[in-house]
C-alpha cells in the first residue's frame, strides 16, 4: 500500500482583505485624511523627540566642559573665548560680561550694578529655557489628541460599514466582522502615535529640569563673580553667589 503524503499548502499566501492596505485602497476621502493626519502627527512627534534629545545632549556636554574650561581661565573674558561659539553657556557669560561692562547711560546708571547684572542674566536663562521647552507643546498635543483622531476614524469606518450592510441587506458574520475590524485599525494607529509622544514628553521634561538646574547654578556663580570678583563656595564644596540679591538669579 502506497503512503499518501499530506497535501502541501499553497506557496502563495492569501492577502488579508481587511488589513491596512485594504483600508487605504477601499477608504474614502475621510478615511485617507485621518490616516495621513496620524502619519503627520507621528512624524512630527518623532522629529521633536530626536531634535530635542540632540540639543539636550549637546547642552549636557557643554555643562561638563564649563568647569574645566571656563572657571579655570584667568578672567571671564578669557573663559568666554574658551567656550564654543553658539554655546548657551557662552551666550549667558557674554550677556553677563556685557551687563557688567556697560552699566552706564541715562537709564541704567540709576540701577544698582547687582540688580542690573541679575536682570540680564535672568533674561539669558529664560531665553535658554524657552529654547529647551520649544516643541514639547507639540508632543503634549499629539499625545492628547491622537487617540481621539483614531477613534473618529474608527467611528466613521463603522458607520460606513453599517450603511453598506444595510444597503446590501446582509448581516452575516463575515459582512460585519471584517469592516468593523478594519475600522478598529484606526484606534490602534491613534494609540501607536500617542504613546511615544506622551512618553517622549515626560522624558524630555525631566531631562530639561536637570539642565535648567545646571544653567541656574552657572548663572549664580557667574553673577557672584561679576559682582564680588570671586565665586563663593558653600559647605558642600560647590559655589553659590554672594549676597541675598544674587540668589534671585537662580529662582
Amino acid at each position: 500500500m502506497e503512503n499518501q503524503t499530506p497535501a502541501t499548502p499553497a506557496a502563495a499566501s492569501t492577502a488579508n482583505p481587511y488589513g491596512l492596505q485594504a483600508l487605504w485602497e477601499g477608504g474614502n476621502i475621510v478615511t485617507r485624511s485621518v490616516l495621513i493626519l496620524l502619519l503627520i502627527m507621528s512624524l512630527a512627534s518623532w522629529y521633536v523627540i530626536l531634535t530635542k534629545l540632540w540639543d539636550q545632549n549637546k547642552l549636557k556636554k557643554s555643562a561638563k566642559q564649563v568647569e574645566k574650561q571656563f572657571w579655570s581661565a584667568p578672567s571671564v573674558k578669557d573663559g568666554v573665548e574658551r567656550l564654543k561659539k553658539g554655546d548657551e553657556f557662552r551666550n549667558i557669560a557674554e550677556d553677563g560680561l556685557r551687563a557688567a561692562s556697560h552699566h552706564d547711560g541715562r537709564l541704567t546708571d540709576r540701577i544698582d550694578l547687582n540688580e542690573w547684572v541679575t536682570m540680564q542674566l535672568q533674561r539669558a536663562v529664560e531665553s535658554t529655557q524657552s529654547k529647551l521647552q520649544s516643541g514639547l507643546g507639540l508632543l503634549a498635543t499629539v499625545g492628547s489628541t491622537a487617540p481621539f483622531v483614531g477613534l473618529f476614524g474608527t467611528v466613521w469606518g463603522i458607520l460606513q460599514a453599517l450603511v453598506s450592510i444595510g444597503i446590501a441587506g446582509q448581516a452575516s458574520i463575515d459582512k460585519v466582522a471584517g469592516p468593523v475590524g478594519e475600522a478598529l485599525i484606526m484606534t490602534a494607529i491613534g494609540l501607536f502615535v500617542a504613546v511615544p509622544a506622551v512618553m517622549g514628553y515626560n522624558w524630555l521634561l525631566g531631562r530639561n529640569k536637570g539642565l535648567t538646574d545646571s544653567l541656574r547654578n552657572f548663572t549664580g556663580d557667574l553673577h557672584a563673580y561679576l559682582v564680588s570678583g570671586a565665586r563663593v563656595p558653600d559647605g558642600s564644596g560647590g559655589a553659590r553667589p554672594a549676597g541675598a540679591k544674587a540668589s534671585a538669579v537662580g529662582k
